[in-house]
This record gives C-alpha cells, sequence and structure tokens, in this order.
C-alpha cells in the first residue's frame, strides 16, 4: 500500500510540468480570443494608463494583472505574448533538434571526412557562446518573428548532433543492421527505418530540454530590440518595455518575467523526467535479442 501511494505521489508531481505546460498553451489559444477590442487596442490611455493589479481604471474596468503605459490589459498581453514566446521557442528547438539529428546521421553513418567536417563544424559553433552568434546574425538579417526562429535553428544544433552521431555510431554496430545491410537493405533504408529508430530517444531529450533555452533566447532578443517587434507582444519586449516604469509600475515588467521564469522551469523539468525515462528504459535488460528487420529477412 505504502509502495503504492508513493508510485502515485511520483506520477501527481512528475505530472505537473506538463499539466502546467498544457494548461498555458491553451490559455494563450483561448484568452486572446475571448478577450474584447478594447482589452486589446490603445484606447483613452489617460484613463487606463499605470491601473495596478485588481483595480479598476477610471473608466470603471477591472484588470486582474493591471495595465501597461498605453492603458493596455497586461492579462491580455501575458497570453498574446505566450502565443509567440511559446511559438518560437518550440519552433526554434525543432527546427535545431532537426538538423542536428540529419547532421548527426550522416556524420555518424557515413563517417570518414562527412564526419571530421560535420564535427569540426559543431565544435567550432559550439566553442562560440551561442548569444554572441545570435547577436551577430540576427543583427545581419534584421529583427524579426521568422528571422528568431531560424537564428534558433542554425546556432543549436551542435548538441543533438553529437548525440545522434554517437548513437548512430553505436547502433551500426548492432547484428540486426549488419544483418539488413548483407542482405542488400539499400543504406538509407537502414537508417531511416532501423537506424535512426533507435538513436532518436537522446536527440528527442535534448530537443525538449532546448525549448527552455531557445525561449529565454528569444526573450533576450527581443529585450534588446533584435527580436520580436512591438507592437507585437512578446515576454522579451514587455520586460523591456516595463524597465523604465521599474519604481512606478514594477507590476508591467515583473508579470511577464514570472510568466518567463514558470514556464522554463516546467520545460526544463519536463525534459529532465524525459532524461531520466530514457535511461532507465536504456538501463533495462532487453528480454529478446535484437533480429534482422522483416525487410531484410524478405530480402
Amino acid at each position: 500500500m505504502g509502495n503504492t501511494n508513493r508510485r502515485a505521489r511520483h506520477r501527481l508531481v512528475t505530472s505537473v510540468p506538463f499539466v502546467l505546460l498544457a494548461g498555458m498553451t491553451l490559455a494563450a489559444l483561448i484568452v486572446p480570443s475571448l478577450a474584447s477590442d478594447g482589452a486589446r487596442d490603445i484606447g483613452d490611455v489617460l484613463a487606463t494608463r499605470l491601473t495596478p493589479p485588481f483595480a479598476s481604471d477610471r473608466l470603471g474596468h477591472w484588470h486582474l494583472l493591471g495595465t501597461d503605459a498605453f492603458g493596455r490589459d497586461l492579462m491580455v498581453r501575458l497570453w498574446v505574448g505566450a502565443r509567440v514566446s511559446l511559438f518560437v521557442g518550440v519552433a526554434g528547438s525543432v527546427l535545431s533538434g532537426a538538423a542536428g539529428i540529419a547532421l548527426g546521421a550522416v556524420a555518424g553513418w557515413r563517417g570518414g571526412v562527412w564526419d571530421r567536417v560535420i564535427t569540426a563544424l559543431g565544435d567550432a559553433l559550439l566553442a562560440v557562446p551561442r548569444l554572441v552568434l545570435l547577436l551577430v546574425i540576427a543583427a545581419l538579417w534584421g529583427p524579426g518573428l521568422g528571422v528568431v526562429i531560424v537564428v534558433l535553428g542554425l546556432t543549436g544544433w551542435m548538441s543533438v548532433m553529437r548525440l545522434v552521431r554517437a548513437e548512430v555510431q553505436s547502433v551500426r554496430l548492432l547484428p540486426f543492421v549488419e544483418g539488413a545491410s548483407a542482405l542488400g537493405v539499400p543504406p538509407r533504408r537502414v537508417v531511416w527505418r532501423h537506424v535512426l529508430p533507435n538513436a532518436l530517444g537522446s536527440a528527442l531529450v535534448a530537443t525538449t530540454l532546448g525549448v527552455g533555452n531557445a525561449i529565454v533566447l528569444e526573450s533576450g532578443l527581443s529585450f534588446l530590440g533584435l527580436g520580436v517587434q512591438p507592437p507585437t507582444a512578446s515576454w522579451g519586449n514587455m520586460i523591456s518595455g516595463g524597465r523604465e516604469w521599474l519604481l512606478v509600475a514594477p507590476w508591467i515588467a515583473l508579470v511577464p518575467g514570472i510568466a518567463l521564469i514558470g514556464t522554463v522551469v516546467c520545460a526544463t523539468l519536463l525534459g529532465e523526467q524525459l532524461a531520466e525515462r530514457h535511461a532507465a528504459q536504456r538501463a533495462r535488460p532487453a528480454t529478446e535479442p535484437p533480429t534482422a528487420p522483416p525487410d531484410a529477412r524478405a530480402a
């Protein structure tokens, strides 16, 4: 009974990050759509600006999280910014993960010159701080949502590539892979159908862990004026816009700052849980030895 209760508590605790992230995503999709035009747009600035949280403005409208210097409702802008920040974080991490998986598979399977060139390129980029690369590329290309996603993808693939490369190099030596190659299965089919599925676990964990980092980097670029540009809301430019009001209206910067911290913590905890589960699965002894794939036997 005690073990059952402990397992139930463990499942409850481990599900908290996923539930919070799912709830934030749902709120980001629903809340801005339900908000009135007056809550999203700039209206009577003098009557609505700098309203504290849990207070009403001079027009009698109540604001849960207050308003900013232009009288815009922070509750609505928080979830509008969440749309941008969450999308950029997920899209940038997925793009970098896909590039890392592709390059790691080529380096691990082909070896030789391909391996040396791709590994050297990844090591060279890892030696340069990612924020410096982001600032340089964003400054050269100009700010914007699409630029931020592409830049995050181009500067975040190196660690995923190294993981996939190591996994592919170990999986390709297994008997069922050698058997498939010996039976004439095309190399591309062997890699796509039988090598990559056994090497993707670590890459998926690294990609999940990269979501929080991508959100932070996007917010940093937006904070510096090189990311998402106003009037489009993101947590980074919301924090940047609240800097000059920290002493008068600190909630303008605190609201998106707390949301940013909470999201990054939840994404990191979710990634760590996936890493622990993946490590446990790899440590579990196999019940059956790997066999040649069906298409290899048919060949």
